[in-house]
């Protein structure tokens, strides 16, 4: 096992992550999905973990569904 994967071992998710490219490229179908009541980690379950893990992304994701429920 390399360092790399040791330490992605260790600080990593518990899941797969689609990362900060993967979640944006579906962040808008995943607000989407959301706001019609379906459970995202079953749905997009990458996306989900990533936005569990990261911060940047989290910022992007609330400003989405803010605009999507008219509050932008």
């Amino acid at each position: 096992m390399s360092e790399h994967d040791l330490i992605g071992q260790l600080l990593g998710t518990a899941g797969e992550d689609a990362g900060c490219e993967g979640a944006h490229a579906r962040l808008a179908e995943y607000v989407e999905q959301e706001l019609t009541g379906l459970e995202m980690a079953d749905v997009l379950p990458a996306v989900a973990e990533h936005l569990h893990n990261c911060p940047a992304c989290v910022e992007d994701y609330r400003g989405l569904v803010a605009l999507a429920r008219g509050r932008g």
